[in-house]
């Protein structure tokens, strides 16, 4: 026991440090949590663990906690405007997708439709924290991040019931989708139940220390989870749903509850990576080399890039928005999670598809994930400099309902040479401290703003998005911008 406890802390350990050299890289860091279960496997160290089973199991267990994070920290806000079109690529292009993919496998590898739909199933989901691990450095604004968001928080739903139905030896009647509307629905709801009672709940409750506000939230969440799953509804989509209406609600010590959450995110995923690198067997990976190419470039090259243009149709999103949609569907954990059910069912052929789906996520995350900021610069969603747009990070004091806002000015923002009276932030905030260089002083109204300032703004909760919509519209157009933020563009 205590061999394995130091292993597991060497791992972790090993596994943070990883993150910062992912970051460098520009690779999404699960590639390196992969790598690090491979070493610790049959293949190097020989470390022996086959159990798909507990995998499986403790993979699911991995991903409500991916998600519960995933929802917390989501601020509806800024994902509202994007509502539809997140849906819809959550729905409609997981369908396309699916359909797509399987057509070409049934043509080009000769699957039979069924296996060929279950391949197609457990490739169309998109992974959260293989998305936001490349977006967070790529500078694109929220009109393309929040739906992205939203539908890696929200597809894994729907896939997964379409995995269990394919996955399962009944033949598939015309009530497959009526059972899906209805554990879509029901998850819904019982998402939102449970979030607002446990919102309503915590608020009313007087806990005898700060840290059990925590807890208590990211229990309300997993009994989201367990509450769908007894209902026969969708507990991802009950779990993600719970928790995206507990971080937006006014929680005791939220700060707190949503750094616990962020921890509690990155261990689960570090888990989870480095399990499914020990599950893998390298000496099998190779013969799956040739089924995962074809079903990656039928994926990526046709499949997904139609689901996102019948997705987007109705929203009008400009060809190049689609575009970098397409090439943002990064592959993670969920895939391989899913691709385990098949397998532990005894489906025939499953043992390749779980192989295939492994090659085919460490491929995918390599070339999208190192070409994804060039892209973006390509189709000039982002301009030339460090960033598009001025970077602003959130600290809460819930007692005094006042925010923080840490500003950085970026090379090429129109912040430079703006003097502080002329920011003109809204009533009920101001800048309280400028860092330049390695010195901090209080600034005055005649102090002139200039690239790489760091900016401490004090504001109400009221007043936060007006605060932050005339800080970025200054630092695109200048002195005369406009009060409509992200409206207001030269």
């Amino acid at each position: 026991m205590t061999g394995f406890l130091g292993v597991a802390a060497g791992v972790l350990l090993l596994s943070v440090v990883a993150v910062r050299l992912s970051i460098r890289l520009g690779l999404p860091s699960l590639l390196l949590y992969l790598g690090i279960g491979v070493l610790l496997g049959e293949a190097v160290l020989g470390i022996q663990f086959e159990d798909a089973d507990l995998t499986r199991s403790l993979g699911t267990v991995a991903l409500v906690l991916i998600l519960t994070e995933g929802g917390l920290t989501t601020r509806w806000r800024d994902v509202r405007p994007a509502l539809g079109l997140g849906v819809a690529l959550s729905t409609v292009s997981v369908g396309v997708s699916i359909a797509v993919t399987a057509f070409g496998l049934h043509l080009l590898l000769d699957m039979d439709w069924r296996t060929a739909l279950l391949w197609g199933a457990v490739l169309s989901s998109t992974d959260a924290a293989a998305v936001f691990s490349v977006l967070r450095g790529v500078g694109v604004g929220k009109r393309l991040i929040g739906p992205l968001e939203l539908e890696s928080g929200i597809n894994d739903a729907p896939v997964y019931i379409a995995v269990v139905l394919l996955a399962a030896p009944d033949p598939i009647t015309w009530t497959a989708p009526l059972l899906m509307g209805y554990e879509l629905v029901a998850g819904t709801l019982i998402g939102l139940a449970l979030g607002w009672l446990g919102g309503v709940g915590l608020r009313r409750a007087a806990l005898p220390a700060t840290g059990l506000y925590p807890l208590a939230t990211v229990a309300v969440c997993v009994l989201a989870y367990t509450a769908g799953d007894l209902a026969h509804a969708s507990g991802f989509l009950a779990v993600y749903i719970s928790a995206l209406v507990l971080g937006n609600a006014r929680l005791p010590h939220r700060s707190d509850t949503l750094s616990f959450a962020e921890g509690l995110g990155w261990l689960s995923q570090i888990g989870l990576f480095v399990l499914l690198g020990l599950y893998a067997s390298p000496g099998r990976l190779l013969d799956a080399v040739v089924p995962a190419l074809v079903a990656g470039g039928v994926l990526v090259l046709v499949a997904r890039p139609l689901s996102v243009l019948c997705a987007a149709l109705p929203f009008r999103v400009p060809w190049r928005e689609q575009v970098f949609i397409s090439w943002s569907g990064l592959r993670g954990a969920v895939p391989i999670v899913f691709a385990l059910i098949p397998l532990i069912q005894g489906v025939p052929g499953a043992q390749r598809l779980v192989d295939a789906v492994f090659v085919l996520v460490v491929v995918l995350t390599v070339v999208q994930g190192t070409t994804l900021p060039w892209l973006a610069k390509w189709l000039k969603l982002v301009r030339s400099g460090e960033a598009l747009e001025v970077q602003v990070d959130s600290s809460a004091l819930d007692e005094l309902g006042a925010e923080l806002l840490q500003v950085r000015i970026q090379r090429g923002s129109q912040l430079h040479g703006v003097y502080l009276s002329e920011l003109r932030l809204p009533p009920g905030s101001s800048v309280s401290l400028v860092v330049r260089g390695d010195k901090g002083f209080t600034p005055q109204p005649t102090t002139r703003l200039q690239e790489h300032d760091q900016l401490l703004v004090v504001c109400t909760d009221v007043v936060r998005t007006a605060t932050e919509q005339r800080i970025r519209a200054v630092d695109r157009a200048g002195r005369f911008a406009r009060w409509k933020g992200d409206a207001g563009l030269p």
